[in-house]
């Protein structure tokens, strides 16, 4: 078992700074927009809000080049300097489990407020055991300026059944949450929900892909926020519409950096699967079943080490 503590050893001072440098920049841009939306709303017309609003417009059509140099070195020092904070723990049951020239599914629960323990997972840390690999995120996201660029430069692309199958097939690895939305709507206080029994969709893209199923737990990370979220019909149907879940949160001294709460990442042994072009609902949900009870096994195995001994896991 490999076990890694991810981010860049610095003094104490200055790994304190760099890390919530790195985590304002990472996750701070959903604030930000908000307080620029909010400036914008309360001076328009004026000139200044005029031209930020025709910058903003802009961000968020023009291209992105998910390779540029200023991007690359962004997307490291975050990546090398935001797992600081909490730390994040990164533990390989059986790297050796792990081909590098092949295509892998990585399926991380569980959502929480947002998956940030999966920066873990991310090529610029270099503990994953491959090294061409992409997270699939909301396309939500890619609709909003600044978050857009920074997370594209982090390795994330939207969420398509096509694009997944594809970047599969070039060899990428993919990151996703299959949780997704629903998950959230699930979402308790001291106990880890996920929400898995009816996703069919990434377990089929893997099939047809033939690309082996690799269950991923994060602990800790349904304490790095506080929130707070509606109830009823209303809210769950407005989640589905938008693809995402809006909700209150906040960190430490109510701002966007989580609270230093340490995470436990774990990758579990890779699941084959068969190679089947469009599979049955059995094979899917055959398939789907051993992928649950691989990751219950994984929490179970590891809850203790990650100090969540008596925590509840709640699968629906």
């Amino acid at each position: 078992m490999a076990e890694t503590l991810v981010g860049h050893p610095r003094s104490s001072i200055k790994r304190s700074m760099c890390s919530s440098l790195a985590l304002l920049v990472w996750l701070g841009a959903m604030h930000f927009n908000f307080l620029i939306g909010l400036l914008v709303f309360f001076n328009f017309p004026s000139p200044w809000t005029v031209a930020l609003l025709g910058f903003y417009l802009l961000l968020l059509i023009m291209p992105i080049d998910s390779n540029s140099p200023f991007g690359m070195r962004l997307a490291k020092f975050v990546c090398e300097n935001a797992p600081q904070h909490f730390p994040i723990k990164f533990i390989v049951e059986d790297k050796d489990a792990f081909d590098p020239s092949r295509a892998y599914v990585l399926a991380a629960e569980p959502h929480s407020v947002l998956p940030i323990g999966i920066i873990a997972l991310c090529n610029h840390t270099g503990h994953v055991p491959f090294t061409k690999i992409k997270a699939l995120a909301s396309s939500a996201i890619f609709f909003t300026p600044v978050l857009r660029q920074i997370w594209t430069w982090l390795g994330l692309v939207p969420a398509s059944r096509k694009g997944f199958l594809e970047l599969l097939h070039q060899g990428y690895s993919c990151i996703i949450v299959p949780g997704g939305v629903q998950e959230c709507l699930y979402m308790q206080h001291d106990h880890e929900v996920v929400f898995l029994k009816r996703r069919y969709g990434f377990v089929r893209v893997a099939i047809e892909a033939g690309a082996p199923l690799v269950p991923v737990f994060c602990f800790g990370q349904t304490s790095v926020y506080r929130w707070w979220k509606p109830s009823g019909t209303w809210y769950n149907q407005l989640s589905r519409a938008i693809g995402f879940t809006p909700l209150i949160f906040w960190g430490m001294y109510g701002t966007p950096i989580p609270f230093q709460r340490p995470m436990y990442v774990v990758v579990g042994k890779p699941i084959e699967v068969e190679k089947v072009w469009q599979p049955s609902k059995e094979q899917v949900a055959e398939v789907l079943g051993r992928f649950i009870l691989a990751l219950e096994q994984l929490f179970q195995n590891h809850k203790e080490a990650a100090g969540c001994k008596d925590t509840l896991l709640h699968v629906y």
